[in-house]
């Protein structure tokens, strides 16, 4: 089945994550709404939450009611077209889009498998975790990489205290222990979180829990620092918060094998769990794997040329984390929120051009450095690393307002200025009046 088309150029966007919805909005609010193109972004989700807070999320210490973004609703303001599924293939001779039947939490059919024609299509579908084929990974740990996983880790955990509060005889050994393996940023932001959000959750009248004692959290990972890929100096900043907030750091450990209840490393060490979170390694979706005849690398990624089109098609373009983009002599450019930012900037000002047949221009990665928040204690990251070779660290209050600044950027694309100014203020507004950590 393929949809009625309108003779329009027909721009396709699979993936609505930050790079994905930008592009799909500021395309939209352009060109989708004077008629000029017509731009539909594909996407299994309903709604859609920025990645770097899932930790928040997982933790209980937002609200993302205030936060996520209905699509159909976006696509409705801001004139493009939001179809509910997810890719499965690519007729690149018919410029077509495979797109599955999406199926409700019943397993009834809500829409058949259907097809989208296209004159450019851009794939930001993003990552996911590798787990290297670590034996039970997939049945034991939590991979924080939707907002149902978040979910789904927040309430095992607040069912965690509960249970350790109802319960008459003593804790088991692996209860209310959590193992985070892997410390890059998300594992150590989701270790910071939940120093406070444990502890505020029992502090809610589980009154059988102490959280000072019985509490512990473990960070694992194989490199020998927290934070491998950021400056050494950001490294040991971060470490030294962490201790300070009794976070177990294991740093040159490799994990063997994920249990139910434990995590065993290569040197015989046993780590007793109640909670285990995957949090190591970035790989683009499996199923991208030579789609369609294009070129990937080992992790899955599309690999692009410099003006972000597919190595072995023009008209297919890829942004964000399933995107191998080179950055010269540094690799790849990293996949970080901020790329997949620059880079659906970027394609706004292209795609138009290549529509046209004109020459498009390359992309230029800026690294405008690395952030880390760990919580309400303390945000450090390196600015400007591209500039000053990572040089320069910095943490604190003015660090905090440079994460936050990251985020209100990616909230002004998709809602202007005028409304990221009120929904600011409503939040600092009802910050005061509501508790800081969620129970649902």
């Amino acid at each position: 089945m393929s949809e009625a088309q309108s003779g329009k150029p027909r721009v396709v966007i699979v993936g609505g994550g930050a790079g994905g919805l930008e592009l799909a909005t500021r395309l939209g609010d352009k060109y989708g709404r004077k008629g000029k193109l017509e731009v539909t972004l594909i996407e299994r989700n309903r709604t859609h939450v920025w990645k770097p807070k899932l930790h928040e999320i997982a933790a209980g210490s937002m609200d993302i009611a205030a936060h996520e973004v209905d699509y159909l609703a976006q696509s409705y303001w801001h004139g493009f077209r939001y179809r509910i599924g997810e890719m499965i293939g690519i007729d690149r001779e018919r410029r077509q889009v495979l797109v599955a039947p999406y199926l409700d939490a019943e397993g009834r059919e809500v829409t058949p498998k259907r097809s989208f024609d296209y004159d450019v299509l851009v794939i930001a579908v993003g990552s996911q975790n590798n787990d290297f084929g670590t034996p039970g990974v997939a049945e034991h740990a939590i991979k924080l990489e939707s907002q149902a996983d978040a979910k789904r880790f927040h309430e095992r955990m607040v069912n965690a205290c509960i249970r350790a509060h109802a319960q008459s005889s003593p804790l088991g050994e692996h209860q209310l222990k959590v193992a985070i393996i892997g410390a890059g940023a998300t594992g150590v932001e989701l270790a910071a979180e939940l120093h406070r959000t444990t502890r505020e959750v029992v502090a809610f009248g589980l009154d059988q829990v102490d959280a000072q004692k019985d509490i512990r959290i473990t960070l694992i990972e194989a490199a020998d620092r927290v934070l491998p890929a950021l400056p050494e100096r950001v490294s040991k900043e971060t470490e030294k918060l962490l201790i300070k907030l009794g976070v177990d750091l294991l740093v040159g450990a490799k994990v063997s094998e994920v249990g139910s209840d434990h995590v065993s490393l290569t040197d015989g060490r046993i780590i007793p769990a109640e909670l285990i979170v995957w949090a190591a390694g970035v790989k683009a979706p499996d199923f991208l794997k030579d789609i369609a005849g294009l070129e990937t690398n080992r992790i899955n990624q599309l690999a692009v040329r410099p003006t972000l089109q597919t190595t072995w098609d023009d008209n297919i373009f890829a942004i964000g984390d399933c995107s191998a983009c080179s950055w010269g002599d540094r690799g790849n450019v990293p996949p970080r929120a901020q790329a997949a930012h620059q880079q659906a900037s970027h394609l706004y000002s292209q795609i138009p051009r290549h529509l046209r047949g004109e020459a498009i221009k390359d992309y230029r990665y800026r690294d405008f450095g690395s952030l880390v928040s760990l919580g309400e204690f303390s945000t450090v990251g390196s600015m400007m690393g591209a500039l000053v070779g990572g040089s320069l660290v910095f943490e604190g209050l003015f660090a905090r307002m440079m994460y936050l600044s990251l985020y209100k950027m990616h909230e002004h694309a998709l809602h202007g200025s005028v409304k990221v100014a009120l929904d600011t203020l409503a939040r600092l507004i009802t910050r005061r009046t509501e508790p800081h950590v969620k129970l649902h």
